[in-house]
């Protein structure tokens, strides 16, 4: 590939010609991964009911088009999402960049048990996901949450001896504010931050983008479709099934949803300008943020999987991102947690 920036620009076969791939550098300590990346939570929590079979056939389509960037954690499911990807990576373990996450302590039967982040748990953690991932290493290995009553150094430097055991390969943080950025990466260099970025949620924008800019930390965003609101698929709680968490979520009451929907109404009028869908303009604009980043949308449709890829190949003019950029000045109803 041509190194462009932070992204390089490689070509990959489609269905009818070829497609061009972007890859994007996280950090400082060689994490390339493709910018459009596999959000793999709601195969097995979270988002209702979903099947085993769809999901890996998802997964498999995912693989065979490049979408090689998987996310998943020990708490979905509990572990059920890591033993999921387990079987889609056997036999390719070399194709695919997998991430997994600690810090939520659960119960097998889901019983939520607190935030750990102490040097012993971290070790117990990764064994733990090694084994239920069927790999001897996990590429970046994420802090999920902070746990308050663990320094920051402490859980690094944890993680800085699982890389040096060759058990992981690259650390990061999600969710974590700047001051605990830059003392973990004081212990060991971060590759990435992973925290919830959209058109709806630019929180990172006031001063975590300034702090891994300046750090040469990459970024991850997930939901960065607004948890599937910006692609227009929510209009009514009805949309949702029982047992979404969304459900219970701040922005998904009715009378968020009401107040949301021009969101989404204007990113659906920038798709009809530009021949896309809702979707792959929410994709576009988060990609457009830095060089540095990736995003992990999530599905559990090979259709879905297909159209965000897709995503990558999307150009937004000048007035689309003013219009985009204006979503920001009329609020969003609902917090994000």
């Amino acid at each position: 590939g041509v190194d462009c920036g932070g992204r390089d620009w490689v070509s990959y076969p489609r269905k009818k010609g070829i497609r061009v791939m972007k890859h994007v550098h996280l950090g400082s300590q060689g994490l390339r991964v493709p910018a459009i990346g596999l959000g793999c939570m709601g195969m097995s929590d979270f988002y209702g009911s979903s099947s085993d079979a769809q999901n890996l056939r998802v997964l498999d389509r995912a693989a065979h088009i490049g979408c090689t960037f998987w996310d998943t954690s020990d708490v979905y499911g509990p572990f059920t999402n890591e033993t999921l990807l387990a079987k889609a990576v056997a036999g390719r373990r070399d194709q695919i960049i997998l991430a997994t996450k600690f810090g939520f302590s659960r119960d097998q039967d889901g019983t939520w048990l607190g935030l750990k982040g102490s040097a012993d748990y971290v070790k117990a953690s990764c064994d733990a996901s090694l084994k239920r991932l069927g790999t001897d290493y996990i590429d970046p290995y994420y802090q999920h949450r902070l746990d308050p009553n663990t320094p920051i150094e402490e859980t690094v430097g944890a993680l800085a001896e699982l890389v040096k055991a060759g058990k992981v390969r690259y650390i990061g943080l999600s969710e974590a504010d700047a001051d605990t950025i830059a003392r973990a990466h004081a212990v060991h260099p971060l590759s990435a931050l992973q925290t919830e970025y959209s058109l709806w949620s630019r929180d990172v924008e006031a001063d975590i983008l300034p702090t891994i800019r300046r750090l040469d930390i990459g970024f991850v965003a997930y939901s960065p479709l607004g948890r599937g609101f910006l692609s227009g698929a929510i209009r009514s709680r009805s949309d949702l099934e029982p047992g979404d968490w969304r459900l219970d979520n701040p922005r998904f009451t009715e009378e968020a949803i009401v107040n949301n929907s021009r969101l989404a109404d204007v990113v659906a009028e920038v798709a009809k300008e530009t021949n896309a869908t809702a979707a792959q303009v929410a994709l576009a604009w988060v990609l457009s943020r830095d060089d540095h980043l990736a995003a992990i949308p999530g599905t559990r449709s090979t259709e879905r999987l297909e159209e965000n890829w897709a995503a990558q190949d999307i150009t937004l003019r000048a007035e689309h991102f003013d219009r985009l950029e204006s979503l920001i000045t009329q609020g969003v109803a609902g917090n994000r947690y």
